[in-house]
């Protein structure tokens, strides 16, 4: 009977940490891809990359970004990834990268911290809000970047090429991308 039970509970155990996406790794719902409008979720502090669909949760894809100090983007130059709501503006193929999806990076909000921020001093008074933030693949040959959770953009976000590759065809132009903390 004690044995019975423990093989049940661990069977369930086994069963649902399937269903839970792995840190690190890319990890998909079955299926034959997403169904209907696409969003993107990145979260900062878990290095992810979640795609959502019509049906909920879709995939998560590891990431990584500028800089280890997982700050808010302050100006140009400080290899910080920002964070809000933004939309995908444009895509490309991209030769270094394999496929670049911009943001609309700087958006009404982010004007309005990076002016407060500059009048306050935080910021020099000569410093420039900065531009081209956006979601795309490794350098050829460098996916371990993302595997070893190395930051290396100049604030973008960056996944492995065959996984920026994979969800390029799914993201179109108006698609929603939340990055938080």
């Amino acid at each position: 009977m004690k044995r019975a039970f423990f093989a049940y509970f661990g069977i369930l155990a086994l069963i649902s940490a399937s269903f839970i996406p792995a840190k690190g790794r890319r990890v998909l719902r079955s299926g034959e891809g997403p169904q209907g409008l696409v969003y993107i979720v990145i979260d900062k502090s878990d290095y992810e990359l979640k795609i959502y669909d019509a049906l909920g949760w879709y995939g998560t894809y590891p990431v990584v970004f500028g800089n280890d100090k997982q700050s808010d983007k302050m100006m140009e130059g400080d290899r910080l990834t920002p964070e809000g709501e933004y939309k995908i503006v444009s895509k490309r193929f991209h030769e270094k990268w394999s496929r670049f999806l911009l943001i609309d990076y700087p958006n009404k909000e982010n004007i309005e911290r990076f002016n407060q921020l500059k009048a306050a001093g935080k910021i020099p008074a000569g410093a420039k809000i900065g531009g081209g933030i956006g979601i795309h693949g490794t350098w050829p040959r460098e996916d371990y970047a993302i595997d070893r959770y190395l930051n290396w953009t100049n604030g973008c976000i960056s996944l492995k090429r065959k996984d920026v590759e994979e969800i390029y065809p799914w993201i179109t132009v108006g698609t929603s991308v939340t990055i938080k903390k």
